[in-house]
């Protein structure tokens, strides 16, 4: 089979298989409808940028309509990124200032309104001969990398302090699926975006055309392994999403320069009631409980344990887990309890992640350190 003929069948499975999960999101029944209606939207879009290897085969070529075609492209970044706020806040709207990401897409079209929107049909034939070698065009190239270079550093950005909210609010390693989902996100999203660019590389420096069809290839195959992955995640974590307050800052935000001094008589408060009340036992612990029971600020407790003890409320709640752990087995009275019993006493929701917590703080694993007391 020819380069092209593969080149078309991958394109239009891409097509079917984006626009059917983009139908999905839109009607499946989610209390995070805004984050779904964003990634269908992106996946629409995407579905509309890969059509131009065979709508010419149903729909009759038209200059101003593959021009706009082309121009969708502006908008996957902004969508993808407001898609992982939207994730990252289960409060997030879109407002009127998010209007702004729509900037690139219009600063394109007005652009190109001089020499191919407004001029006459020869003149648009010619522009389109000479496409790769426009200013217009090159300098859009070029202002389109820089954009999706921003935005992707902002994305990082903001996964990056979504798994320091976490880590400083919440002991529940359930809350973490988002952060994973994103992360593995980013970095499929980095994977394409460097084979887009080889591809692009190749077929815009005169390498031969087959060079430019082999990477088109890769490229699609890597656009039906995403949507393949995409879908497995739908099937295999259909309650994946769920955000924290959009309100939300660090500690390191929260705090101010007078509150730079340790607050002693706080810490031993907190230590003596972690110790006698062992508030740690419930394995879905956040930040807010802990400082229900203390009554004292949340903004307070977390300052007071990510700055002052310099732990985040992650460790710091596991910390007195494995305490209560070690001291369970080296209990000789409680021999006959397993490690499995122990840990779901202990607070943890998990064997992996009571594993790698023990681990963590001993060097070893709960049956080893059983064995060596």
């Amino acid at each position: 089979m020819e380069n092209a003929s593969i080149i078309g069948i991958l394109s239009f499975i891409i097509f079917l298989l984006f626009l059917f999960f983009a139908v999905f999101l839109l009607t499946v029944k989610t209390d995070k409808k805004l984050s779904n209606v964003l990634l269908a939207t992106y996946l629409i879009v995407v579905s509309i940028d890969v059509s131009v290897f065979f709508y010419s085969l149903f729909l009759e070529s038209n200059l101003n309509l593959e021009m706009l075609r082309n121009r969708t492209s502006d908008l996957k970044s902004p969508l993808i990124f407001l898609y992982i706020l939207s994730v990252i806040y289960s409060n997030f709207k879109l407002k009127k200032i998010h209007l702004v990401h729509l900037l690139p897409w219009l600063i394109g079209i007005l652009i190109l309104m001089p020499n191919f929107f407004l001029v006459d049909t020869v003149h648009k034939i010619e522009f389109s001969d000479n496409y790769n070698d426009r200013t217009e065009i090159l300098f859009l190239k070029n202002f389109g990398w820089i954009l999706l270079t921003a935005y992707f550093v902002a994305e990082i950005y903001y996964v990056a302090r979504y798994r320091k909210l976490l880590l400083e609010n919440h002991t529940d390693k359930n809350n973490f699926k988002n952060y994973i989902w994103l992360k593995q996100l980013l970095i499929l999203m980095f994977i394409g975006t460097t084979i887009t660019r080889i591809k692009g590389f190749v077929r815009d420096n005169g390498y031969s055309e087959e060079a430019t069809e082999i990477w088109r290839i890769i490229t699609l195959l890597f656009g039906v392994f995403f949507v393949f992955w995409l879908i497995f995640k739908a099937l295999n974590s259909p309650k994946l999403f769920r955000g924290i307050d959009v309100n939300l800052n660090t500690s390191k935000e929260m705090k101010t320069k007078d509150e730079g001094t340790k607050n002693k008589e706080q810490v031993i408060y907190l230590k003596n009631h972690m110790n006698t009340e062992e508030p740690f036992l419930n394995p879905s612990l956040t930040i807010r409980d802990l400082a229900d029971q203390l009554k004292v600020p949340m903004r307070d407790l977390s300052v007071l344990i990510n700055q002052d003890l310099n732990q985040h409320f992650f460790d710091f709640v596991n910390e007195y887990r494995i305490e209560k752990a070690k001291n369970i087995l080296k209990d000789t009275s409680k021999k006959k309890q397993t490690v499995l019993e122990i840990l779901y006493e202990v607070g943890f929701n998990s064997k992996s992640s009571f594993n790698t917590a023990f681990k963590k703080y001993t060097g070893k694993t709960p049956t080893q350190f059983r064995k060596s007391t």
